[in-house]
Order: C-alpha cells, then sequence, then structure tokens
C-alpha cells in the first residue's frame, strides 16, 4: 500500500472498514500466521556487545512462535491466568521478546522500565498486580537484578521470579570470568526463584491451552509519572495488531531489517517496531542490552548498522543529535529511511542528520494511551519538515476545544487540543484506574492527548505545544506534580511551577520557580538539596531553580505557566547567543496561532542569521527576528 499522500491514505480507508480487514485477532494468531509464511527468515538478532565483530544470536520467525508459546506455556503452569500479569523488569535481550509476547498469549505483560527506582518498580507491581515477574539473574555492570528483587520485596502479590542470565550470550574468557565476578543479590522477598531458559525448555513448543480467540487486555504500559499511583494504559490485543498493520502494510515488508536500539519496555519499541516486525515478518536488531545506552554503541552504531545491513533505522531526538557528534565511517547504502518519535526532531537536527547520512528521516507522533501510532510524514510524498504527516488509515484526528457552549472542531490552522480515535483508543478503558479515565474524551469517542496542535489547509498534522504539563526528557514523561509537591513540603515555599525549559541534547529538562513564604528564606541550592531527598525520580530533579518575588498566577490563583515558560526560552536562547559570541538576545516570546511559544530576537544588526540559526539550531522551539520591541530576559 502507498501512503505518500493524503489522497493514498484515503484510497485505502475507502477500500473497506477496518473491522472488514480481516487481522488475526490474537498475538498468538499472528505469530502463527507469519511463521507459516516467512518461519525460516530471520526475525529478532541479539549482541550483547557494541562491537560490531562480537558474538551474535539470531532466531528465525518459526523460533520465535515456539518460545513465545513455551513462554505462555510456562506462565500458565506459573498460575498466570487470561486476567493476571507477568511484569517484565528486563533491559533487551531475546528473551525478552519471548516474554513479553508469551506474556500477552498467557494473560497481560506489563513491561517495567529497569531504570527506575526501586520504590517506583515496586509501585507499578503492586498497581498491576503482578503475579510473576521475568528479570535478570545478577551481572556485571547492571543493578537490574538487585533492584528487582528490593522492589519485589515491597510487592508480596508476587509469588515467582523467572530470572534471565546473560553469560549464555558471551565466549571465550568472558565466561568463565563472569562468575568469579557476578555481583551478590541479598533476596529477601518469599517469592519462588527460577531460571527461565530451564523452565522454558521444560514446555512444549505448541500451547497448552486454549487461545480464546477474542480481543482483550494483554499489555500494560506505565506512563507519566511513576511514584504513588501511576497511570497504567490498557492496551488491547486489537491496538497491538493495527500497530503491526500499519508498519507491514506502510512502512516495512519481509525484506527489511530494522536497526531497534530502543528498549523493549517502551511503547515505541515494542507496539510500532516489534509489532510491525511480526506482521511483515521482518528482521528486527537489538544492539546490547541498554540499546543507545549501552556501552560503545554511540561509537560504534554506523558500523552496526553496515553489520547488519540495516534497511530502517530507529530512533529518537536526543540520539540522533548525539550521533551527529560521530563520523559517519561506514557504508549505509543499504539504509532507506530514519524513523523518529517519542519528541519533537530540531528542525536543524532533522536537516544535517539528512545531509549527513543521505538517509531520509520521516518524523512521526504517537502516544502510550493510543497504543502509540498517530501519524508520520508522507513515505515518498512531500514532507513538511515540523509537522508529523498525515494520520495514518483508520485513524480519526481532531482539533477541538472547549468553550462555553460546548466542545466544538478548530478552524483550518486554529489551534486546539488534539484528539484521536483510532483501532488503538478504548474509549472509557484507557487506564487502569477508572479515575483516571474521567473527563478523558470528547464525545465518547476522541482520546484527549493533552498535545496542542492544529492540521493546515493541506491535512498535516503540527503539534504546537501541550496542554497537559508533562515535561518530555528525551521521551521520557515526567509529571511536574512529583517536583511540586515535593517542593511544597520545605517550609519557606509557598507557591512552585515546574515546567521543561529547552535543552539542546534531551529537548527539555526540568525546571522549577519558587515563590517563598513571607519572611522566609531559602537559596535555590538549599531547595534543590531538599528535593534531591524526596524525588526518587533522578531525571526528574530540576537542572535549574529560581527564586521569585511572586509567581505569575491566573485570575483565581493558579501557577500561569505560559509565563514561566517564556522566561525559561528567554534564560537559555539568551545564555546560548551569548557562548556563541552574538550580539542578538530574546527581546520578548510570543505565542504564534501555527507555531506556539517563539522566541523574539533583537539585535540583528552586526548579526549573521546562519550564525544564530547554527546557535540555536538544537532546540524545537522555534525563534525569528523582531520588530525593535522592548528587551525583556524573564519574567518582570
Amino acid at each position: 500500500m502507498e501512503f505518500s499522500s493524503r489522497e493514498r491514505r484515503d484510497a485505502i480507508e475507502a477500500e473497506m472498514t477496518w473491522q472488514d480487514r480481516d487481522q488475526p485477532r490474537t498475538i498468538h494468531a499472528r505469530l502463527d500466521a507469519t511463521a507459516k509464511v516467512h518461519g525460516d527468515r530471520p526475525a529478532v538478532s541479539f549482541q550483547l556487545l557494541s562491537d560490531p565483530a562480537s558474538k551474535s544470536e539470531t532466531v528465525d520467525w518459526s523460533t520465535v512462535l515456539d518460545k513465545s508459546c513455551q513462554a505462555a506455556n510456562l506462565f500458565r503452569s506459573l498460575g498466570v491466568g487470561e486476567g493476571d500479569v507477568v511484569a517484565c523488569i528486563l533491559p533487551n535481550s531475546l528473551e525478552t521478546a519471548y516474554a513479553l509476547l508469551g506474556g500477552m498469549i498467557a494473560g497481560k505483560v506489563s513491561p517495567i522500565n529497569p531504570l527506575l527506582e526501586t520504590d517506583q518498580i515496586a509501585a507499578l507491581l503492586r498497581e498491576t498486580g503482578a503475579k510473576l515477574v521475568v528479570t535478570l539473574k545478577s551481572f556485571p555492570k547492571t543493578e537490574v537484578a538487585q533492584k528487582a528483587a528490593a522492589a519485589i520485596e515491597q510487592a508480596p502479590g508476587v509469588t515467582t521470579v523467572l530470572e534471565v542470565d546473560l553469560l549464555r550470550y558471551l565466549k571465550g574468557i568472558k565466561t568463565l570470568i563472569v562468575p568469579l565476578i557476578r555481583p551478590k543479590n541479598k533476596v529477601a522477598h518469599k517469592a519462588r526463584v527460577l531460571d527461565f531458559n530451564a523452565e522454558l525448555a521444560k514446555q512444549p513448543k505448541t500451547l497448552t491451552f486454549a487461545d480464546g480467540g477474542q480481543d482483550r487486555v494483554a499489555a500494560l504500559f506505565h506512563t507519566g509519572g511513576t511514584t504513588g499511583m501511576p497511570k497504567i494504559a490498557q492496551h488491547r490485543y486489537q491496538g497491538m495488531i493495527y500497530n503491526g498493520w500499519i508498519g507491514a502494510n506502510l512502512l516495512f515488508d519481509h525484506e527489511s531489517v530494522i536497526m531497534c536500539p530502543l528498549p523493549l519496555f517502551h511503547v515505541f519499541a515494542v507496539e510500532p517496531v516489534l509489532m510491525s516486525a511480526l506482521s511483515a515478518g521482518a528482521h528486527v536488531v537489538f544492539p546490547t542490552p541498554a540499546g543507545y545506552r549501552g556501552d560503545g554503541v554511540m561509537d560504534n552504531f554506523w558500523k552496526l548498522v553496515e553489520r547488519w545491513r540495516a534497511t530502517f533505522i530507529i530512533g529518537v531526538p536526543t540520539a540522533f543529535a548525539a550521533l551527529m557528534q560521530r563520523p559517519v565511517n561506514a557504508d549505509l547504502s543499504s539504509v532507506k529511511m530514519a524513523f523518529s518519535g517519542s519528541a519533537p526532531l530540531p528542525v536543524e537536527l532533522f536537516k544535517r542528520f539528512e545531509a549527513s547520512c543521505g538517509v531520509e528521516v520521516v518524523e512521526g507522533y504517537g502516544l502510550t494511551e493510543a497504543t502509540c501510532l498517530v501519524s508520520c510524514n508522507p513515505i515518498g510524498g512531500v514532507k513538511k519538515i515540523g509537522s508529523v504527516g498525515f494520520p495514518f488509515p483508520y485513524t480519526d484526528v481532531k482539533i477541538l476545544t472547549e468553550t462555553a457552549e460546548g466542545v466544538r472542531e478548530c478552524a483550518v490552522d486554529e489551534v486546539g487540543e488534539i484528539c484521536v480515535s483510532n483501532p488503538g483508543v478504548w474509549p472509557g478503558n484507557t487506564y487502569t484506574q477508572a479515575d483516571k479515565n474521567a473527563k478523558l474524551y470528547h464525545h465518547d469517542r476522541y482520546l484527549r492527548t493533552g498535545d496542542l496542535g492544529r492540521i493546515d489547509d493541506e491535512g498535516y498534522l503540527w503539534i504546537t505545544g501541550r496542554a497537559k504539563d508533562l515535561i518530555i526528557r528525551g521521551g521520557h514523561n515526567i509529571d511536574p506534580a512529583l517536583i511540586e509537591e515535593a517542593l511544597a513540603g520545605h517550609p519557606a515555599v509557598a507557591v512552585v511551577g515546574a515546567i521543561g525549559q529547552p535543552d539542546a541534547h534531551a529537548g527539555e529538562v526540568p525546571c522549577v520557580y519558587v515563590e517563598l513564604v513571607a519572611g522566609g528564606t531559602a537559596t535555590p541550592g538549599e531547595l534543590l538539596d531538599f528535593l534531591k531527598e524526596r524525588v526518587s525520580e533522578r531525571a526528574a530533579i530540576p537542572k535549574y531553580v529560581e527564586i521569585l518575588p511572586e509567581i505569575p498566577k491566573t485570575a483565581v490563583g493558579k501557577v500561569f505557566k505560559p509565563d514561566l515558560r517564556r522566561s525559561a526560552i528567554s534564560r537559555i536562547y539568551d545564555a546560548t547567543l551569548e557562548a556563541a559570541g552574538l550580539p542578538a538576545g530574546v527581546a520578548h516570546v510570543e505565542e504564534d496561532k501555527k507555531l506556539g511559544l517563539v522566541a523574539c530576537l533583537s539585535g540583528r544588526e552586526g548579526c549573521d542569521d546562519a550564525a544564530v540559526t547554527r546557535a540555536l539550531a538544537p532546540f524545537t522551539r522555534p525563534w525569528r527576528w523582531a520588530d525593535n520591541p522592548p528587551k525583556n530576559r524573564g519574567i518582570k
């Protein structure tokens, strides 16, 4: 199928309804169908080390089916039913794929980010009601096993732990050294501990139970802040199959080789990537357990692409920015396209990547609550840099706004809230917690994404900001309430406002503005130390703390965050321009109808436009020259 224009997208929908597409109804049925057609083709490859010549292992689709069925049988034998949860606290490996797919077949799988703090992992285990955990056996240079053990101690519902030993991916003398230096893991929980691969081998390769054949919840993904009561998004088979169908019909085929250094606890790697590979019979490569974060992966990345003859590269803006700091030192002739998601891609980074690598970049948009995919730039068609292209077939996107008269649809190019309906959206049931689904939909159908955007006269979707306050640091969602609630406990603090400030590497990082109580005294350093003791999520620790005489507020006394964002943009852009030796500065930050917040610069005389563009290129917020308005360096 062709996805090169809005007309081609509409033509796909006009062929038949989604229900008439006659897709498999379950993950087991999807796996079985793929194995019948592409059983002997490469499916998943993994290498423990980043050296392009290091040991790797590749399995075909028949093996993935067999192993996933064995995993599902194992989970059922350990008491996991359709309504029970298998938690995966794992980095990438072949076993991670088997555990995820097997968990979806046997019950519900809950991938958990092993980089989270112990208390956060424990909260997720309790909230999902996980009965079984698949995690790592203690291994050098990682604390996953230790964190998992400590978290399970706080989650008494977990009855069984299955450990994956990465030792089998090594060769030579390292196989003798690792057992000698393996870190100790003090286990105080009561759950039974078994070896994942040893138990897997005991199970038959065909299901020992009826698959069911009906749509149901099969995965739980945590999203947003993860302390206290985390939000848990529910993914049904239908949404997963839909994501895979899009990939297999619009992006990939059975000869595609997808380089995916993203973690399998992230929705981007599981739903669009793994499900698309599964549907297409394509080959997906996971280099090192930590992906882009793995030792040497960035330095060796282009050689890894050459080794595997990758045709598609999956990444996020922070990864693409880091890759641009390395020479392109390999043969990339096999690469057709690079896909970027999770956060906005700066325009200049977009251009530099395409120019340096000779690879087309396709930017897309999705969210965990919609089982991921929503839109992407047309493949082989006209890309509008900065937009996220057209909604995929069977995805209905509306820009809606609330008025005194009720909800109305916005006009062309009018900014409102992006609202989505597609097979991955489950109205009324997006989150496991009923109260978190309240006011989450318009017209009982359209999921309110919390993102602000517009649709232009040619149907392209543009994201201009966020209605909700989430801070997105390198694709990782941070709830500002984590910062605000913690800092509100300081005796000298009256009012707190946490936002994301522009960052050249991560897109944005947390910063916080504080108004002190009358007569209160505190320094930014003291407030930061106070926060560090109370915010367990390291990514949420602010990079900047500022004390203001008075925080800007709305007429009803709420913190007015747009003014805080304007101040942060001014401060960061001014510092960047000064560091570059340029006489320009931010005169003011204005709200543009189409672009959102725009930094308007003064000091054009004596400034080279190209030099300013280079200096501000790493940031996602746009800029333009102002007509000599008064200087405003921050909040007054």
